[in-house]
């Protein structure tokens, strides 16, 4: 089950300071024939990590509404470093690395294995802003320049990862 679990985290090692932090339950249907967690879930969990964090900003859909304007992703990118078991809680990390204040955003993605600290991934996601009626790229509001802090400053720590 998803859900903040943060009553389960002993501070956790992430690579950057002050993450927005999901704690997700392994489930039996996230395993694949290998006996962990398929990579296909790990992309469900970056962007359920990214909607959590949005909301914890006041960003939900509704806003998006209201604004009729939201993020759409144009990239992921993940790189798994290690297996997730079965039975164990994974927490997936998120940042906001870069805002052009436009029409881009930059997530960065850390996921580790409760417990014990090993990273399982890093990952990146890009957004674009579109307008929902429309469907088109579009500017993005203050709002969103605003509401979604970036810190340019996280951005090495993960490109020199690769």
């Amino acid at each position: 089950m998803l859900g903040q679990r943060m009553d389960k985290i002993a501070t956790p090692e992430f690579i950057a300071p002050d993450p927005h932090v999901l704690g997700v339950d392994v489930r039996a249907a996230d395993i694949d024939d290998f006996g962990h967690v398929n990579n296909v879930v790990y992309l469900g969990w970056i962007a359920r990590a990214a909607w959590a964090h949005s909301k914890a900003l006041g960003f939900d859909f509704a806003a998006y509404r209201d604004l009729d304007c939201g993020f759409v992703v144009t990239r992921h990118e993940i790189d798994y470093r290690a297996a997730c078991p079965p039975d164990t809680t994974a927490l997936i990390a998120t940042w906001i690395t870069a805002n052009d204040g436009r029409v881009r955003l930059r997530r960065r993605f850390q996921i580790i294995l409760q417990g014990t600290g090993t990273t399982l991934a890093f990952a990146m996601s890009d957004f674009a802003t579109i307008k929902i009626s429309t469907g088109r790229a579009c500017r993005m509001p203050a709002q969103f320049a605003t509401g979604y802090p970036a810190n340019d400053a996280l951005e090495p720590l993960f490109t020199r990862l690769r």
